[in-house]
């Protein structure tokens, strides 16, 4: 699954990724350019028991 959330303010992007990672129990990639984008998707991700990868500057992967 593939989340769009560039332009996103935060914390839009985290709840978009929190409510995919219900939804969804493959990889989840996230693109995100928010400055606070990855702090709170690793957030969501560690909550989720899910494993966090910054792939790019605006791209993230949770793999669980």
């Amino acid at each position: 699954m593939r989340i769009d959330a560039r332009g996103m303010r935060c914390p839009w992007p985290a709840i978009r990724l929190a409510k995919a990672l219900r939804e969804n129990s493959g990889t989840v990639e996230i693109l995100a350019d928010d400055p606070a984008a990855e702090k709170e998707l690793a957030a969501v991700a560690s909550q989720a028991e899910r494993e966090f990868e910054r792939i790019a500057v605006d791209r993230f992967r949770i793999v669980g």
